[in-house]
C-alpha cells in the first residue's frame, strides 16, 4: 500500500514550485513510465496496477520495486482523469552544457514564450524525431517538467535536453556567423530557401510571435506560404516548427 506521506509528496509534484524544490517530476501512463525506466534518468518510485505489473515484469525490473495500486488510486495521485496503468516519480536531470556544436554545424531549436505545455511537449517530440541536440527555452516558456508537457512529449522528455535561458541575451552570445532563423510572414518562402541543419531555429508563441528583443537577433526570416485558397489565419507553433524543420532536413 502507498502511504499518506507518499500520496502527499506525489500530489505536490502537480505544482511547479514543488517540482523545483524536490528536483523531481511526474511521469504518467504506462508507455511513458516504460520509456523512463529504459532511459538514463533516475526513477524514485513507480506505482502501477497489478495488471500492468504482470504484463511488464521484466521492464519494471529496471527500476525500484513498484507499489501496486488501483486505477482509482492512480487517478488520485496523478493529473490524468483516467490512468489504468502506471505512474512514476523521476529525478530531474542536471543541466548538461550547451553543445559547442552550434559553431560546428548543428541545429538547435529555441522557443520564445511558448506557454502551452501541450505545444512544448510536441516540440520536444519534434526535436527528438529530427535528432536535435536539444531545445533552448526562454524563461517565459511552459515548464518542461510539467505533467502535461511530459505526457505530450510521448517519451521524448527522457531523451531531449533542455536549456532554460534568457533567450535574447543567449542569442547575443553565439559565435559570429551563427545563423539564427525565425518565422515571419514577410520572410523568405521556406520552400525556396537553401537551408542546412545548422544554427538556431527560433519559434515564438502562436498568439504573439517572437518578442521584439529576440526578433532583433534573427539573421534570416522564413515564411510558410499558404496553399492556393488557404484561409487559416495562422498555424499552431508545433505545426509550423514541423514544416520548417522538415525543410532544414530535406536534403539529408
Amino acid at each position: 500500500m502507498i502511504s499518506k506521506a507518499q500520496v502527499k509528496y506525489v500530489q505536490s509534484l502537480h505544482q511547479k514550485k514543488y517540482r523545483q524544490r524536490h528536483a523531481a517530476f511526474l511521469v504518467e501512463g504506462g508507455k511513458s513510465v516504460i520509456e523512463l525506466l529504459s532511459s538514463g534518468l533516475e526513477t524514485e518510485s513507480v506505482c502501477c496496477t497489478p495488471e500492468f505489473a504482470a504484463q511488464n515484469r521484466a521492464k519494471l525490473a529496471a527500476g525500484p520495486p513498484p507499489v501496486l495500486v488501483s486505477a482509482a488510486e492512480l487517478a488520485q495521485l496523478g493529473t490524468l482523469a483516467t490512468n489504468t496503468t502506471a505512474l512514476a516519480v523521476a529525478r530531474r536531470p542536471p543541466e548538461a552544457p550547451l553543445p559547442p556544436a552550434l559553431a560546428q554545424g548543428a541545429l538547435v531549436l529555441a522557443l520564445d514564450e511558448v506557454r502551452d505545455p501541450g505545444n512544448l511537449g510536441t516540440l520536444l517530440r519534434l526535436a527528438d524525431w529530427y535528432g536535435l541536440p536539444g531545445v533552448v527555452l526562454s524563461d517565459t516558456c511552459a515548464d518542461p517538467w510539467a505533467p502535461k508537457t511530459v505526457a505530450a512529449s510521448m517519451g521524448s522528455f527522457a531523451r531531449v535536453r533542455v536549456w532554460p535561458r534568457e533567450l535574447a541575451a543567449w542569442l547575443g552570445t553565439l559565435p559570429a556567423g551563427t545563423a539564427v532563423y525565425g518565422a515571419d510572414l514577410h520572410g523568405t518562402n521556406v520552400h525556396r530557401a537553401a537551408l542546412a541543419p545548422a544554427g538556431v531555429l527560433v519559434m515564438g508563441s502562436e498568439s504573439h510571435g517572437l518578442t521584439p528583443a529576440v526578433a532583433a537577433r534573427l539573421t534570416q526570416r522564413l515564411h510558410i506560404p499558404r496553399g492556393p485558397g488557404g484561409g487559416a489565419e495562422s498555424l499552431n507553433v508545433a505545426i509550423s516548427a514541423a514544416i520548417l524543420l522538415d525543410n532544414f532536413f530535406r536534403g539529408q
